[in-house]
């Protein structure tokens, strides 16, 4: 258990790591040949040019102006200059509520702090319990401990200050919970309503449509909205499995690169032919020469390209039940994703459909019936595996200690006697270890999401997101909570009558405060601050750079600006509100810590999302009741902790006073959902109409049709393969976009849709020959 010199010791440790983070950035982002590492968004924009040229040969390399390493925290005020409308212009609205997180976080936690400090830990400072139950009773206890509300007598009167404290922070709380909804759900209509134009807010994606005897699901799509939305709709994309087109793009690309790699290699030293082992990951196997060993493999893929490419076009298994469908107005798209189309709502399954940026390709080939039995499967694998995560993560905690390191390294025991190991063992190490344990884990629950069948890269990464903070939740927050208090306190249980147990247990919880203060310093501080210095892109782009760049061109997709990693680090924001409102009346003094990690973080995101960070999408904000939700969870998390708390310290008087704050919380969530949730999952068809006018009054003469029909194209179909010629792409299109309407050849009745009639005043009148069949 750590004390108080060990927490210094730790804090130590981790405000050297993130000054020396820091001061790395500072020294780097200067010097002339880490400009496209540290500000690759400007140049992706257009707005920045390289230093180096025109410049000496040192100075090229060296920035040689002393007077800016003083100047080296500079960037800390540069990166809150930018005003929120700005910002939102520049980065997207989904990267500015992001940092709103982070200000969400102060405002909640910096009123609660000063209430905390000024109330709460003179109250549970002024009593002697736990020296007197250490004494009397054998309990581990630290200095840190005596400042937490273990440190209050069974059955004192002081508890009713807690219980007051809870009712302030929860409505509080509440209170800035409900005014950044708001903002937040203005700050979206507005960014759509001036919005630039985007396929998406005319388009629509149809799933399960039924299959058709007699007619294509190309043809079947096409009839089916003519009928039931003659006067909108404008065209159709139908979705095409062209998965293994895609690995064959990807695959010709890759062995692309390391053809122009033995080029350059063999331009710089052409005495000597690069010569290459053609078996695993080239360890062993017939040697060949490199040049022309890529040479023939690309000419091989390109055929199998070639080849796949025309089954696509040509097999009508390819083609899936499913199609993006636009219409001529945001309007009419609104109509239609949000109202069900046919009296089986299991059939003809509308929904927005995500900007193209937006959509994951491969998981559009899934076909819908199985979504529901891959999620059954992935749920049960989550469970699973948080389930078995508790034993690596009890295993490692217990040893992450002195007395558990003795035990496993009897060798080391002289230098587990030195005292600066103890408190570095102690106030760092348990941190450091769960920090390591929950590194690959967003990659695997990536992986997973994906399996489930999510059709964006924005709902693959809310999923994950989900699953990442229940993680956290089972594992690092109640795992640690429950099995490192119980590990703790096991000399007492033992010795204890069973009746004892659950008293002792009840002030053991608030003990494992100085675990998560030295995971917060570790995650928090050093963790934040590394982000910033950006070491795996930086080494990545030097290495491109120089073994690989050739030209300009390849020095800028040697550039790595990479993403917020939204379904990574808003799971580890929501712990450090769960972890903040669940300690502010147990064990206050963990406030500042929190604090400073929700400050470093805005001002260390604020600079990334200006700088670096090139966000894939744009989702508008949709991310935002999930996120409210989850603080939602951890105040209601927080008001049965301590429930449970002080009934096991004789205060059940209390009890019913507390009961009632879960309830309030969970009507207030009730009321937020139905007030501002539509915001975030409809369109009002107010807002539609209103776009659509103003863009018929500024752009009178635009050609919606042309803007839409290839919007949707699977990416592979064009510019996804340098073979594809003019002649190639005029047939794609001409396969993926046929004629305005398609006569029917339908001579069953079994998927007619419900009967039509079609007035002479129609535009699709000219077409009624090719109907006669449909009948609204």
């Amino acid at each position: 258990m750590a004390t108080l010199k060990d927490i210094a010791v730790a804090a130590a440790f981790n405000i050297g790591s993130a000054f020396a983070f820091f001061l790395a950035f500072a020294i780097l982002k200067i010097q002339p040949f880490n400009d496209r590492v540290y500000f690759p968004k400007w140049y992706l924009k257009g707005l920045r040019s390289s230093p180096i040229h025109g410049r000496a040969h040192v100075k090229k390399f060296v920035n040689l102006d002393l007077q800016s390493y003083i100047r080296f925290l500079n960037w800390m005020h540069d990166a809150l200059k930018m005003p929120e409308p700005e910002l939102i212009d520049h980065a997207g609205l989904d990267s500015a509520v992001y940092l709103r997180i982070y200000l969400m976080g102060l405002k909640i936690f910096v009123p609660i702090a000063c209430l905390a400090w000024t109330i709460l830990i003179p109250i549970n400072w002024t009593n002697d319990t736990l020296i007197t139950a250490a004494r009397v009773k054998n309990i581990t206890t630290s200095d840190i401990d005596n400042l937490s509300i273990s440190n209050i007598p069974q059955g004192s009167q002081r508890f009713w200050a807690h219980i007051a404290m809870a009712y302030a922070f929860t409505f509080w709380t509440c209170y800035v919970l409900l005014k950044e909804y708001e903002t937040v759900a203005d700050m979206r209509f507005q960014f759509l309503l001036t919005e630039r134009r985007r396929p998406d807010q005319f388009s629509v994606l149809v799933r399960n449509v039924p299959p058709d005897p007699d007619e294509s699901v190309s043809e079947l799509v096409e009839h089916f909205f003519l009928v039931n939305h003659p006067n909108n709709y404008i065209c159709s994309q139908v979705v095409c499995n062209a998965n293994k087109l895609a690995d064959l793009v990807e695959k010709k690309k890759k062995m692309q690169n390391w053809l122009d790699y033995y080029h350059l290699k063999f331009a710089r030293n052409n005495t000597k032919r690069p010569i290459i082992k053609t078996g695993f990951w080239g360890l062993w196997g017939k040697k060949r020469d490199a040049i022309d060993y890529y040479i023939s493999e690309i000419e091989k893929v390109s055929e199998e390209i070639v080849a796949e490419r025309e089954r696509v076009e040509s097999d009508p298994k390819s083609i899936v039940p499913a199609a993006f469908v636009s219409f001529k107005t945001r309007w009419a798209a609104a109509v239609c994703a949000q109202t069900q189309q046919f009296r089986n709502p299991t059939l003809w399954i509308t929904d927005w459909a995500p900007e193209p940026q937006d959509v994951y390709w491969p998981n559009l080939a899934i076909p819908y019936v199985s979504l529901t039995l891959r999620r059954l499967i992935m749920g049960v694998a989550f469970f699973s595996l948080t389930f078995f995560f508790l034993i690596p993560i009890t295993i490692v905690q217990s040893l992450a200690s002195i007395q558990g390191l003795k035990k496993a390294f009897p060798f080391l025991s002289h230098l587990f006697k030195i005292q600066f190991v103890q408190a570095f063992i102690a106030g760092v190490l348990p941190g450091l270890v769960l920090k390591l344990f929950l590194m690959f884990l967003p990659s695997i629950l990536m992986i997973m999401s994906k399996f489930e069948g999510f059709i964006s890269i924005s709902s693959l990464e809310r999923r994950s997101a989900s699953r990442y903070y229940l993680f956290n939740l089972v594992n690092t927050f109640l795992c640690n909570v429950i099995v490192g208090s119980a590990l703790q306190q096991l000399k007492s249980f033992l010795h204890q009558p069973p009746t004892e147990i659950a008293k002792t247990f009840g002030m053991a919880i608030p003990m494992k405060a100085t675990f998560f203060i030295t995971f917060i310093m570790v995650d928090g501080w050093a963790g934040v601050a590394a982000d910033i210095v950006r070491i795996k892109p930086l080494i990545m782009f030097h290495l491109n750079n120089l073994f690989l760049a050739k030209t300009e061109k390849d020095r800028e997709s040697a550039m790595d600006p990479g993403n917020i990693v939204f379904h990574a680090r808003e799971p580890r924001i929501q712990l450090h509100f769960l972890l903040g409102l669940v300690y502010a009346t147990v064990t206050p003094i963990i406030l500042p810590f929190v604090l400073v990690f929700f400050a470093l973080g805005y001002v260390v995101f604020r600079h990334q999302v200006i700088n670096v960070y090139k966000q894939e999408y744009e989702s508008a904000a949709a991310f935002w009741p999930a996120v409210h939700g989850r603080v939602i969870m951890a105040l209601v998390i927080s008001h049965v902790l301590l429930m449970g708390l002080l009934m096991t310290k004789a205060a059940a008087l209390s009890t019913p006073f507390l009961i009632v704050l879960p309830i309030l919380t969970i009507y207030f969530h009730r009321f937020c959902k139905g007030r501002y949730e539509p915001a975030f999952i409809r369109y009002p068809l107010e807002e539609a109409m209103m776009k659509d006018t103003l863009e018929r009054a500024r752009e009178p003469n635009l050609n919606v049709k042309s803007y839409l029909q290839n919007a949707f194209l699977h990416p592979v179909f064009f510019g996804g393969d340098d073979d594809i010629d003019e002649h190639e792409m005029e047939e794609i299109t001409k396969w993926e976009n046929e004629s305005d309407l398609v006569p029917t050849k339908r001579t069953s009745r079994r998927t007619t849709p419900a009967p039509n009639k079609i007035g002479p005043s129609s535009p699709s009148s000219q077409h009624e020959g090719s109907h006669t069949d449909y009948k609204r």
